[in-house]
């Protein structure tokens, strides 16, 4: 795009991006001959994407899971940005936009157009020396952590509905290394392959005796819209609420015992909400006392999660503002709209979205244009690597607590990993039969589906699978235990730069079994 002269912003966001300069040269080593060899897309091909992209009247690249999760998942989410960017696709209609979350969010709230900006590396892990990214360490890191003797050693563990041993890299060592722990708690609806390691386990409703309302997605939709679902059936006589079990374990871990009550925990946290959005002078409750508006949440008879998110449906950007709005939403009015509020299309948010110091789109942050060198300096590896494996999720499949409910794995079988038949036919592999993958920390046998969906060179398999290991009880998914694709993905094998785990591109080598 630069290159060839391609490159423009649009006039509705130039005044607010920053770094354009410096792009030119960062990018200056990785023209389309360049790359063609380690990415498989010939030079030509490249040039004539670039060309239709800038020529489209609208267009959006998008990438998730499948470029996230790589070795260089962080600077490939940056560069999907800036090729957005460039072709003057961000922030307008048809393009890459920003939905207005209506239960609000980081950049709803707070003084709009500028703010913190965001920072790494406020602390590093014990052993490897990760930084941190948002409060966390790396899960590639967490079996270490357990079995490295020191100060600060792991020693117990909660796990929340996960299931790391069949989702984190490297998934023997963890499994060996969960023995290790002095404790561990599950709060779980399972007895699976990471809960069997646990001294208690802490049962929770089912998905059915819980109500939903999705805080994360919601921030990515494509239009503004907001949907509660209430419990289709009630809890069983005695039953804690999922939220009450985390409370009540967070207070014992506070020393007050296994007697406290959960109702400390959810008055302190809305408490706090409350007291913050008072204080925001971009808030439409600004300045209002907090004990008025306790007072009216209250009467509602709401208690956790659902008092919480009436909260801040009505003070989110949508919201009625406990009065202040009389077409606001709040709880009572999506109980109204059992299907979903539809509040409009995605609408351009910047700058009013920002949230960097200087209040612009900063496009060519230090850190980014740094891990260019290490992209640069991969490239040989990248061209000479054999196979590579890549995951794959299925509509009714996509984790592994899916595998346990009979309507979604009946049929035929999906772990299998996919082969393209060039390369089926040079090892003398065929459709149906076994394959050996083995890769630098452990090695599996799968079977064979050979199918020219995938391209020459990349493996797949699915991942979630592996449900025969001893003293689980999920007698579904044992009928389709399938196997572990984390036993081939090495746990040394992160992005720096977010610590995500490689869990497409694992370097493997194949032999018929």
């Amino acid at each position: 795009l630069i290159g060839d002269g391609l490159a423009d912003v649009g006039d509705h966001v130039r005044a607010y991006v920053g770094g354009l300069e410096r792009l030119g040269s960062a990018f200056a080593p990785f023209t389309p001959e360049a790359v063609a060899s380690p990415t498989g897309v010939a030079a030509a091909t490249i040039r004539k994407m670039a060309q239709d992209l800038a020529a489209a009247p609208t267009a959006a690249v998008y990438g998730r899971i499948g470029t996230t999760t790589t070795e260089f998942g962080s600077t490939t989410s940056w560069l999907v940005d800036v090729v957005n960017t460039l072709s003057g696709n961000l922030d307008r209609p048809g393009g890459s936009m920003f939905a207005t979350p209506v239960a609000g969010g980081a950049t709803t709230r707070g003084r709009p157009g500028s703010g913190k900006g965001f920072q790494v590396g406020r602390g590093h892990s014990r052993v490897s020396g990760h930084p941190e990214v948002m409060g966390e360490y790396p899960v590639g890191s967490l079996a270490e952590e357990i079995t490295t003797p020191g100060a600060g050693r792991l020693r117990a563990l909660v796990t929340l509905a996960g299931n790391p041993v069949l989702s984190t890299p490297n998934s023997n060592q963890l499994a060996s290394a969960l023995d290790e722990l002095e404790f561990m708690v599950s709060i779980d609806l399972y007895l699976n392959e990471t809960t069997r390691h646990a001294d208690v386990i802490l049962p929770v409703p089912s998905q059915l005796e819980r109500s939903h309302y999705d805080l994360l997605l919601l921030q990515f939709a494509i239009r503004n819209v907001a949907n509660y679902s209430e419990p289709v059936l009630p809890l069983a006589d005695g039953q804690p609420d999922e939220w009450e079990v985390i409370s009540k374990l967070s207070l014992i871990a506070q020393g007050l015992g296994p007697d406290a009550d959960p109702a400390i925990i959810d008055d302190m946290v809305i408490d706090g909400m409350i007291e913050n959005a008072v204080k925001d002078e971009f808030s439409n409750v600004f300045g209002r006392e907090p004990y008025e508006l306790r007072g009216e949440l209250d009467a509602m008879g709401r208690r956790g999660p659902e008092r919480m998110i009436d909260f801040m449906l009505r003070t989110g950007p949508f919201g009625d503002g406990f009065g202040a709005n009389l077409d606001g939403t709040s709880m009572d009015d999506l109980l109204d709209y059992p299907h979903g509020r539809d509040f409009g299309a995605l609408v351009p948010r910047i700058p009013a979205i920002l949230r960097t110091p200087t209040g612009r789109i900063e496009l060519a942050p230090d850190v980014f244009v740094d891990d260019l060198g290490r992209l640069a300096a991969a490239v040989p590896a990248l061209t000479e690597r054999d196979f590579v494996l890549v995951g794959r999720r299925h509509l009714r499949s996509n984790n592994s607590w899916m595998h346990n409910i009979d309507v979604l794995v009946k049929g035929r079988q999906r772990c299998t990993l996919q082969v393209h038949p060039d390369d089926a036919h040079a090892l003398g592999l065929n459709d149906g039969g076994v394959v050996r993958v083995t890769s630098r920390v452990g090695e599996l046998v799968a079977p064979i589906e050979v199918t020219d969906a995938i391209r020459p060179g990349v493996v797949s398999l699915p991942h979630g699978w592996g449900h025969d290991l001893p003293g689980t009880q999920m007698r579904v998914a044992a009928e389709h235990a399938g196997v572990n694709a984390n036993v081939l993905t090495d746990d040394q094998a992160l992005d720096p730069l977010s610590g995500t785990s490689v869990l497409n591109g694992i370097p493997v080598s194949l032999e018929p079994a």
